[in-house]
């Protein structure tokens, strides 16, 4: 018989591809999220559900109980928004867990963020202490907290992901890689930061091998945080004049966007825990990943 499985905020980017790589699994496969998908990003053979997990009641009337492995991604995207913000993420796993209390459920696969250990000096460790700054980061933050305590107390079958920069085809407008291409393959001027910042760049499918990895492994990682990028900071300057170059159009006005106060210079994480517990490591350079991109975008210009 196949299994049941909930992939919360399944409609996003990351969700996306993750339920891609799982259409090819013998998956029951459930999606829920706040907003039908996108046409680009719309699967067959999955059941999607319009659910606010913030909302205790929807969550009750409107989940089943009796997954095999859930996979939240979800939580709110507009990060200005405080309260929507700590909701979705904190409280909306929370309402989660306390729903999925069923003895078939295995895995409980929280993605959080490398934006919970804070100003910690990189390459960041699983073993450093979190001390997250924006309320974004907090919120990640307390939802791991609450899963890790639920797993010391009651056993509860979680394992918590901090991924930090993922990109790739069909991600949203709203993130660096995708901006620059558009920008560029538009022809047109736009503002980006000094880009003198360092941040990790892991292409999507290595991310989403890495999920499989825990998947396929859950029980050496239950109870477990893992670091997942490629374990390299690269220069933001550096990706968008690499991106301009290849479309070879467009112009970036760099710093006409100001850092935010709580933007660290350099951040990226060991992943040596994922390499050593599960034999996982990147396979897709930066260059050959960004291209990849790249060429998806015309496609679709």
């Amino acid at each position: 018989m196949k299994e049941n499985i909930l992939v919360v905020g399944g409609t996003g980017f990351l969700g996306y591809h993750l339920c891609k790589s799982l259409l090819k699994k013998n998956f029951n496969i459930t999606v829920v999220s706040l907003k039908p998908p996108k046409k680009l990003r719309f699967l067959n053979k999955i059941k999607y559900i319009r659910c606010n997990i913030a909302e205790k009641k929807q969550v009750k009337k409107k989940l089943r109980n009796n997954y095999s492995y859930v996979f939240n991604l979800g939580g709110h995207v507009d990060h200005k928004n405080k309260k929507k913000t700590m909701l979705s993420h904190y409280n909306g796993t929370k309402n989660l867990v306390n729903h999925i209390t069923n003895s078939k459920l295995k895995l409980f696969l929280q993605i959080g963020s490398g934006l919970e250990y804070g100003k910690n000096k990189s390459p960041q460790i699983e073993k450093n202490i979190s001390k997250p700054i924006s309320n974004y980061a907090k919120a990640k933050y307390y939802a791991s907290r609450f899963l890790l305590e639920n797993n010391k107390k009651k056993r509860f079958p979680c394992v918590i992901v901090r991924p930090y920069q993922v990109y790739g085809p069909k991600q949203d407008t709203n993130r660096i890689i995708p901006i620059v291409i558009n920008g560029c393959l538009k022809n047109i001027s736009f503002p980006c930061s000094s880009g003198k910042q360092y941040r990790d760049f892991l292409y999507v499918d290595d991310f989403n091998n890495f999920l499989l990895k825990v998947l396929k492994n859950k029980k050496k990682c239950l109870g477990q945080i893992f670091n997942v990028g490629i374990g390299k900071a690269y220069k933001i300057k550096k990706i968008i004049n690499f991106i301009h170059k290849k479309i070879n159009k467009g112009q970036p006005m760099f710093g006409k966007i100001k850092l935010r106060a709580e933007e660290s210079e350099k951040l990226f994480p060991s992943i040596k825990k994922a390499k050593k517990i599960l034999d996982w490591t990147p396979r897709i350079s930066i260059e050959k990943g960004l291209i990849k991109t790249i060429n998806s975008y015309r496609k679709e210009f």
